[in-house]
């Protein structure tokens, strides 16, 4: 009887350390979206519809809020064909030469410092064409967004038991059409999640724009050729004010970003089935 008490006890209480990690981990998490929320709101609730809309001149944040979509959209044109395909190479072909070296590039690429990038959009882009614009922001961010979506997809399409391929192939099916008529549409929820993840991650981006974009917050974007602002370069550059008033915009601009993300990631990955193999 004591040892099964015994037993028992030591299950609580590594239930109960289990639950205490877990708080303290997402913790932090909260607490940003507490303190984002608390010091945001009131500056767009007071600004009004104006703050999303407006210029900088008329105190509001509505070109670097289009800057922010149009570098997310380029960025991801520009680099999810490029991921997924690359992804599905790492995947098809894990042993070979290029295979190996691709996984290790993708690591890499993981931790690179996104500032670099920057620094090799402005050189190879921004410099040549003499101007930052769009273009060379969504260039930088598309090259950090690749690795996210590329891992995801290989390991996504990895979670698939194999009889699903052995039985395609016995059907007589080419190797193309088990790829993308049976495979990517199973692993479609890890897929999706590092398309989620890696266009969050390009969001939030503020160091490669300082490089790429330039920032234009005085007017609207009308060309991809052209500076564009963003919302978390806009933040970079009102906490460097001085001014009380220059803060609040930022508090105001980090709850419009955090905004951002929850309406793009929440209700995709809500929607999403779960596909029982």
């Amino acid at each position: 009887m004591s040892e099964y008490r015994l037993r028992k006890g030591k299950e609580i209480l590594f239930i109960l350390a289990i639950s205490i990690l877990t708080f303290v981990g997402i913790l932090p998490l909260f607490h940003i979206i507490v303190t984002v929320f608390m010091n945001g709101l009131p500056v767009i609730l007071e600004r009004g519809f104006t703050f999303i809309t407006g210029t900088l001149g008329e105190g509001g944040i509505g070109p670097a809020i289009a800057g922010t979509f149009i570098l997310i959209f380029l960025s991801s044109l520009i680099g999810l064909p490029v991921a997924l395909l690359v992804g599905i190479h790492a995947y098809e072909y894990p042993d070979s030469k290029i295979g190996r070296a691709t996984k290790t590039l993708l690591q890499i690429m993981l931790e690179f410092p996104t500032i670099l990038v920057g620094v090799f959009a402005m050189s190879v882009i921004a410099i040549p064409m003499g101007t930052y614009s769009a273009f060379a922001g969504a260039f930088a961010l598309a090259i950090i967004l690749m690795p996210y979506v590329a891992v995801y997809t290989q390991e996504a399409m990895r979670q698939i038991p194999f009889t699903y391929r052995e039985a395609s192939f016995g059907l007589g099916l080419s190797r193309m059409k088990v790829i993308f008529k049976i495979l990517v549409p199973l692993a479609k929820r890890g897929i999706l999640t590092g398309v989620l993840i890696g266009m969050a991650k390009v969001a939030g981006e503020t160091a490669p724009l300082l490089f790429t974009a330039g920032g234009l917050y005085q007017s609207y974007p009308t060309s991809i050729t052209q500076p564009v602002g963003a919302v978390p370069l806009l933040i970079y550059t009102l906490v460097q004010s001085p001014s009380k008033a220059d803060h609040a915009m930022a508090w105001g601009a980090s709850l419009v970003l955090l905004l951002i993300f929850l309406l793009i990631f929440i209700p995709v990955r809500l929607s999403l089935r779960e596909v029982k193999l």
